[in-house]
């Protein structure tokens, strides 16, 4: 922590990351804080755009703070033979799970953890995901509830091999699994352009870990709220905060991954992954009304039929750029 990088230089000799401050963390949670905000204001906003309802403070854009005031004048709820331990745990992991993410994403030439294996970690967090929405469904010894985790582990099975192999390509691409190594690597075109695919898969995953859009199944009003059908006050808003911070992780992650990280004109590098990331933060929240839900056996032919071989060709193609380069 705090040591200058010296070496692991990219192609154009441009240094990535070359310092890990002390500290860092704090500032880089206080941004994600604020990505929650905006994304859960600008989610309230189009919410009341589809419903007709005012857009002011006291409507769309005022929703998020009178719901988590709401939430925290709520009592908690309590089951018969609840595992409290392993439901508090569920409830809360989200929001350690996204803050874990973008402890590996460069903020311009700053990073709090400048991992060999980033590329790595992220994937990690994202498979962490799929214990902690699984114990808060299996904690509240609730019917709805664990249908509802079961149902997220379905969908996991469809985008998970697809997501990691998207992640892949960057990595093949750029010859490392450092991820200011990526975004350095991205030197004149973006990764995303050239791999299309895979950022499209991409971006699908980072749904799926938000139990986001077309995953929400695993929430439907069917199954009561399924894994957050027993949760109430700070449960609950922990539990949504850690949703929209999942989403926003995986928004910050996708700039250095495949679109430039901090590179732009005329703007400092911090301000570039400030602004790329609100502009995939801002159409992940705007898909979510406008794609279809999809059942978990449904979703999981279209991963391993559809998904998953068309990511495999993509990074065959990216590893045969990668080759004729060398």
């Amino acid at each position: 922590m705090g040591e200058s990088l010296e070496s692991s230089l990219p192609r154009d000799g441009v240094l990535p990351v070359v310092t890990v401050a002390p500290g860092w963390g704090i500032g880089v949670v206080a941004v994600l804080g604020a990505l929650v905000i905006v994304a859960a204001v600008l989610d309230g906003v189009l919410c009341a755009r589809s419903a007709g309802s005012s857009l002011g403070v006291g409507g769309g854009a005022g929703r998020p703070l009178g719901e988590a005031a709401r939430l925290m004048r709520q009592r908690r709820r309590t089951t018969v033979q609840a595992d409290t331990l392993l439901w508090r745990v569920g409830g809360a992991g989200l929001v350690v799970a996204a803050a874990l993410m973008v402890a590996v994403v460069p903020l311009g030439r700053w990073t709090v953890a400048d991992l060999d294996v980033g590329v790595v970690w992220f994937n990690a967090m994202d498979v962490m995901v799929w214990a902690v929405v699984w114990l808060t469904g299996w904690g509240a010894n609730s019917t709805h509830a664990l249908v509802g985790g079961y149902r997220f582990l379905a969908h996991g099975l469809g985008y998970e091999l697809p997501l990691m192999f998207a992640l892949v390509a960057p990595a093949i691409a750029a010859g490392s699994l450092n991820v200011g190594m990526v975004a350095a690597a991205q030197d004149g075109v973006w990764f995303a352009v050239w791999m299309p695919v895979a950022f499209a898969v991409y971006l699908l995953g980072v749904a799926g870990f938000s139990v986001w859009g077309p995953f929400a199944p695993a929430l439907g009003v069917d199954i009561a709220g399924g894994v957050r059908a027993e949760l109430s006050g700070v449960d609950r808003l922990l539990f949504e905060t850690g949703r929209y911070a999942l989403l926003a992780a995986g928004a910050a992650f996708a700039v250095p991954m495949f679109l430039g990280g901090g590179a732009g004109p005329v703007l400092p590098g911090w301000a570039w992954v400030l602004l790329k990331t609100l502009a995939v933060l801002s159409l992940l929240v705007w898909a979510r009304r406008k794609l279809p839900a999809l059942r978990p056996d449904t979703f999981m032919e279209l991963g391993w039929l559809v998904l998953l071989p068309a990511v495999l060709v993509q990074d065959l193609l990216v590893a045969v750029v990668a080759v004729w380069r060398s």
